[in-house]
């Protein structure tokens, strides 16, 4: 397979499509130390009939200005590279959120245009490289003075140099959450994830970015898609509430047959947690940004799948129609269970996605990647309509992401908090041989106000193979109820298996789904 995770440093950004105004010559201002382009008319309907017109013509691929040079910047020197903050777009108001911006380096190397919105005008912000300080790289003498910028940011505040909200490389977006902590990502689209050929990476290439109205107000975000199979034109408006509330609506256009169009896609990484411990070879007991996919299906079942760090790709589907929702969650919010005081891997943001509107028959996929450290992100999750995605078709999608802790729709059953693996058989016994032990923490909804009882049993149904020993106790000292089974299965191929708990004819939990891979 030619599928390779996606690195956490090397996105792929976008081309700059100049208009006829700038050539003509119109003038431009200056404000705050940016300057702009001259006004010109902005409206979705106009970006949207742009995208539209783009699907029909050829793709052009992404110009990279100064390429040579940008491929020398790596990582060490773009940390000496900072935006001046009397260069921030609207740093002196009216809005509570100032604008900066990100410099070019061999990680996003092709350039985004960015407007400024005001009124029913929008201005083109042009690039100089006296909005950045070089940090002594003398990069500034050696680079063209129209280089570009790779993307922006939205700080926090007037007085800080924090931000919430970041958009670069590619169509990736992200936010810091409920806990101003970034983790994982969201695309606009993803296009033929998984499969054995490369996938394709469409880039968000145009920005137009509206004046904040104040402190309640959302920031109102429009971009332009652009990509060798696909043209799009999106909405954000982003708002900070119990971490950050996104309402987003796109309108696609194929410019060719896709075999698998993920809509409302979210990135995350997962190397090893509590279940598959065997594979860190790190000295922190977890290092993940999500540790499970969780599923609101359109009849109301709630599903916990942790992830996994499988031996190959692996892509599983999860059918549905009208699903609630679906979301890469960190549900393990405790310090200790990472020990980790520079990436604080506990505070890394959750991301559920709330489908508005009809969304009809698909299926919620799920693609885990191998990896062997936390540098990559290796799993990517969307929504994968079931009608094709042909050539000179136009889709539309509306959806909310909440990028917070807790869920925003807990489940009203009780929840997974902890998977775990190892030998089947008795603690202290013999091994059993091709035996292997699975122990399901579940806490909440009627389990809480449960005392100590021995009724509630673990239905458990495995792909292949058989389970045994199944049986529910309350830990001792806590409000959490365990699950333990022992399932008997051999050769190498993966085992599906699902779990949840019932008292008599009554669900008390979510269902628990797992893909196990034997060890060899």
């Amino acid at each position: 397979m030619n599928v390779l995770p996606i690195s956490r440093r090397l996105f792929l950004a976008g081309s700059i499509p100049f208009s006829v105004a700038f050539a003509a010559g119109l003038p431009v201002k200056q404000e705050a130390g940016l300057v702009f382009g001259p006004p010109l008319v902005f409206s979705f309907d106009q970006l949207r009939a742009r995208a539209r017109t783009m699907a029909r013509s050829g793709y052009r691929a992404p110009k990279q200005p100064a390429r040579d040079m940008v491929r020398t910047i790596n990582f060490d020197q773009s940390q000496h590279i900072r935006y001046r903050p009397d260069s921030a777009l609207w740093g002196a108001g009216p809005g509570p959120f100032p604008i900066r911006f990100f410099s070019m380096n061999q990680y996003v190397p092709t350039s985004v245009a960015v407007n400024a919105i005001e009124g029913q005008n929008a201005r083109r912000i042009l690039y100089r490289p006296r909005y950045f300080d070089w940090g002594g790289t003398g990069l500034e003498r050696k680079l063209p003075a129209d280089l570009g910028f790779s993307g922006f940011r939205v700080l926090n505040g007037h007085s800080t140099e924090r931000d919430w909200l970041a958009f670069q490389g590619a169509s990736y977006f992200r936010t810091s959450g409920s806990d101003d902590q970034y983790g994982a990502s969201a695309r606009g689209i993803a296009v033929d994830t998984g499969l054995s050929t490369r996938e394709e990476f469409p880039d968000f290439t145009e920005f137009w970015i509206a004046e904040n109205p104040g402190q309640e107000g959302p920031v109102t975000i429009y971009a332009l898609l652009d990509g060798p199979s696909i043209t799009g034109a999106y909405k954000i408006e982003a708002r900070r509430d119990k971490g950050v509330v996104m309402n987003i609506h796109a309108e696609l256009f194929m410019r060719a047959d896709i075999a698998r169009l993920g809509m409302a896609p979210l990135t995350s990484m997962y190397w090893y947690s509590q279940s598959n411990k065997f594979q860190g070879a790190d000295w922190r007991p977890q290092i993940h940004d999500s540790d499970g996919l969780a599923l609101w299906t359109g009849k109301g079942e709630r599903i916990w799948r942790p992830l996994v760090n499988p031996p190959s790709v692996q892509v599983n589907s999860f059918l549905d129609t009208n699903p609630k929702g679906f979301g890469l969650m960190q549900r393990d919010r405790n310090f200790d269970a990472y020990q980790d005081d520079g990436a604080f891997y506990n505070k890394r943001p959750s991301i559920w996605v709330e489908p508005r509107g009809d969304w009809g028959e698909g299926a919620v996929q799920l693609v885990e990647i191998p990896t062997s450290d936390e540098t990559q992100d290796n799993i990517v999750a969307y929504w994968l309509p079931k009608a094709a995605a042909k050539a000179g078709a136009a889709m539309a999608l509306d959806y909310r992401l909440h990028w917070q802790d807790p869920e925003p729709f807990a489940p009203t059953v009780a929840a997974v908090v902890a998977t775990r693996t190892g030998r089947g058989g008795v603690a202290g016994g013999a091994p059993e041989p091709d035996s292997h032990k699975f122990v399901i923490d579940f806490e909440g909804g009627a389990l809480s106000s449960m005392l100590p009882r021995y009724d509630i049993v673990p239905v458990v149904t495995l792909s292949r193979g058989s389970a045994s020993n199944g049986h529910v106790i309350k830990i001792v000292g806590t409000n959490r109820w365990r699950a333990a089974f022992d399932a008997h299965v051999t050769g190498k191929d993966p085992v599906d298996m699902r779990c949840y708990l019932r008292l008599g004819n009554n669900t008390l939990s979510e269902t628990w789904l797992y893909q196990y891979f034997p060890p060899a």
